[in-house]
């Protein structure tokens, strides 16, 4: 009489324990996102008539087990020169997977767009214009103009790539946005560079 006064309290404990162990797969099957390791900042001069000129130099983030929003990866400092034209390219990967995901950004443009913020913007150190290809506001490609006098040789650019934002929003087109937030979306990228002028 006591065990099948208990019984319900055994099968109780065992749907419980199944509940569990088929939840606690369920997130790992929903986490479809892309995990980027790496980040890549490439500058390159541009002369007096927008040809380039001189080698390329190259700066990165990384984090070999996946660049999150909200921690901070391994990130070099941007080193570049006062009173010079640079052409900035943004390359992103999964090294993990071995996988180029700026191709990937470049044919989802229309959902995609990098925006660039922080003092060295807010402080008139640099100015930057998107340059993609066919005019659109993207970001892969810019046309980066260090002043000559910025008035500091240290200061930092936070590059944040969105993604499903209203690119018609009011102001979305300007890379220095600094309201991206209200334009919708979400954030797949939120790195800060440190930046040193020389």
């Amino acid at each position: 009489m006591n065990m099948f006064s208990k019984l319900p309290l055994y099968l109780l404990i065992l749907l419980t324990l199944g509940f569990a162990s088929c939840e606690s797969n369920d997130p790992s099957e929903e986490n479809d996102g892309e995990v980027i390791t790496d980040v890549t900042l490439k500058f390159q001069e541009l002369n007096a008539s927008n040809a380039l000129v001189g080698s390329v130099l190259s700066f990165k983030a990384i984090d070999p087990q996946g660049i999150e929003v909200g921690k901070t990866p391994t990130v070099q400092s941007i080193s570049l020169t006062k009173g010079k034209k640079y052409q900035m390219t943004i390359e992103v990967t999964n090294s993990i997977k071995n996988e180029d995901i700026t191709q990937e950004i470049l044919a989802e443009a229309a959902e995609h767009q990098f925006f660039f913020l922080g003092p060295v913007f807010d402080s008139n150190i640099f100015s930057i214009q998107y340059a993609d290809a066919g005019g659109i506001a993207l970001g892969l490609k810019n046309t980066v103009t260090v002043s000559s006098s910025p008035g500091t040789n240290n200061s930092s650019m936070r590059v944040v790539l969105r993604h499903d934002l209203n690119k018609s929003f009011a102001g979305a087109s300007n890379p220095n946005f600094s309201n991206f937030v209200q334009a919708g979306g979400e954030t797949d990228l939120d790195i800060t560079f440190p930046v040193i002028l020389n």
